[in-house]
């Protein structure tokens, strides 16, 4: 029976909430065993579609939706950027902000060189088509964003934080660096490069990162400040949940609007309004928007690696490169060897320079702590197939034989590193890290509780402990001291101008407005 024009994409759309809704139940169901991750399922899940679709069309097609970078970019990828830092654990995070910084950022930037360059000097050996310049820049920055969700389900964040807090920030930060790089390089003509284009291309880098984090920082403290003197929660949850979570879209769209890193400005204002916004609201608003923002990012992972694997076996790609598979496998090969040959001179030369700097040996990483750095960076996912797509790609369509190459060896790529690294991640780390061995090697705070950066908890202009009131507490007083514990110093300074200036202001644990039903509510009593 032939279908009507407008009952095609009602159709279409029916079925892949269905199999959205057959990728959570059959996660659930391999749960325990913990092999399988929802990513692995979903992919699965979207190959065995594709096959079927490619039997019922007689090898016409094997999926159902075409892909779409504004799909990806406008509706998709804010969920996920944003509920990773609307999550993050902020007091590891930042304590380690200098570990995750250098892995994350220059980490990427190393990777990104030497993807660049080896493609560039290795696919000449092989006849992929004509690729200019800027294509293998682009490759460099699509396959150093790494994609670290296997190793953090099994990694335990309380038995490991350290640990855990560095492969998950470290994880954010590649991909914001990556899609950085990505619009910083085709904003500029690099088929001729110079001095002036280089220093150009690095001042545009810097521009978009620093600019990028403080729209985030703003939109976050704006929406801080609004929910703190107005307190819409005393009327209506709703207005709140819903004020809540269209802030948190508008600052995507407003880095979108202005040409900036849209994934950085969304995360950082994640993070201010994790840290800010979330206290002011009431109880049951808390708990919805942390559900919802979490439920929204898992839907939108699911929904991409399901496309992925249906869009794997798309005819359309494949008949391109059929004439010569040789070719697709060498450039597959290469592109994985390359990635992991960057993460390797990234992770294991900067871990040592982050040893050396500091000073106290439970907080410098182990062989087998850097081992599961380098393992949790090999994994290549959404981040990757979206620039991969918005690089080689016109609608979600490839004719031309370079560019169909390089989206078959990317989906090549994704697919071996998500199922085959992914399968193996869990029996390797508990090689490396024994759940025996856990607790007491790196479930340490690297911090003790006695730190200089123990501070007494401000409370509407009091301290939370009486018993830490006082002089109790050493306090840096001295630049040397600055200079030999920078991140001890650095954090007691941010607490102390936190609870005298920021949380009285935009509010925050401790300081949001009195009402029924607040947060706030037992703090007074």
């Amino acid at each position: 029976m032939a279908l009507e024009p407008d009952q095609a994409p009602v159709n279409s759309i029916t079925l892949f909430v269905a199999l959205l809704c057959s990728c959570i139940v059959i996660g659930h169901l391999l749960e325990k065993n913990r092999w399988f991750n929802e990513s692995i399922t979903a992919l699965a899940i979207g190959l065995c579609t594709g096959i079927i679709i490619l039997l019922t069309t007689e090898g016409k097609s094997s999926r159902i939706l075409v892909f779409d970078e504004e799909l990806f970019f406008i509706y998709l990828l804010p969920p996920i950027i944003f509920n990773a830092g609307f999550q993050v654990k902020k007091k590891q995070f930042f304590r380690n902000f200098g570990a995750i910084i250098m892995l994350g950022a220059v980490g990427t930037l190393i990777s990104f060189v030497i993807i660049s360059i080896g493609s560039m000097q290795l696919f000449k050996k092989l006849d992929i088509g004509f690729l200019e310049v800027g294509d293998y820049l682009a490759l460099g920055a699509i396959f150093s964003a790494t994609d670290s969700v296997c190793t953090l389900q099994v990694l335990n964040q309380d038995e490991t934080p350290l640990l855990y807090s560095i492969v998950f920030g470290e994880g954010v930060v590649n991909d914001a660096t990556s899609i950085v790089l990505f619009n910083a390089i085709q904003k500029f003509d690099l088929s001729h490069i110079t001095s002036s284009i280089f220093m150009q291309f690095i001042g545009n880098f810097l521009y978009l990162f620093i600019t990028s984090t403080l729209l985030g920082v703003a939109v976050g403290l704006v929406s801080a400040y609004i929910m703190k003197k107005l307190y819409i929660g005393r009327h209506s949850t709703d207005r709140e949940v819903a004020l809540m979570i269209l802030m948190a879209y508008l600052s995507y769209m407003m880095a979108e609007l202005f040409n900036l890193s849209s994934i950085l400005t969304v995360f950082f204002c994640g993070i201010v309004m994790s840290h800010y916004t979330w206290h002011n609201v009431t109880e049951s608003s808390r708990i919805t928007t942390k559900h919802a923002f979490a439920t929204l990012s898992f839907i939108s992972e699911i929904f991409i690696f399901l496309y992925v694997g249906m869009d794997a076996l798309d005819i359309e790609k494949w008949k391109v490169v059929s004439k010569s598979p040789g070719t697709s496998a060498g450039v597959s090969s290469i592109l994985l060897g390359l990635v992991l040959v960057g993460r390797a001179a990234s992770v294991f030369p900067l871990s040592f320079v982050s040893n050396l700097i500091k000073r106290s040996q439970s907080d410098k990483f182990t062989l087998k702590q850097q081992v599961t750095i380098w393992w949790a960076g090999l994994m290549r996912g959404s981040v990757s197939v979206a620039l991969a797509y918005n690089q080689f790609t016109r609608s979600g369509h490839t004719q031309l034989r370079g560019n169909a190459i390089m989206i078959t060896s990317t989906i090549t790529v994704v697919l071996f590193s998500t199922v085959v690294f992914g399968l193996m991640t869990k029996p390797l780390i508990r090689l490396l890290l024994p759940s025996k061995h856990l607790s007491n090697t790196t479930s340490s705070d690297p911090f003790p509780s006695k730190s200089r950066t123990d501070l007494p908890l401000i409370a509407n202009g009091q301290t939370a402990d009486p018993e830490m009131e006082g002089d109790n507490i050493p306090r840096p007083t001295s630049l040397r001291m600055l200079l030999t514990i920078p991140a001890h110093t650095v954090h007691y300074y941010w607490r102390k101008f936190d609870d005298s200036v920021m949380r009285p202001l935009f509010g925050g644990r401790g300081f949001g407005p009195y009402a029924p039903g607040s947060p706030t509510e037992p703090l007074l009593q």
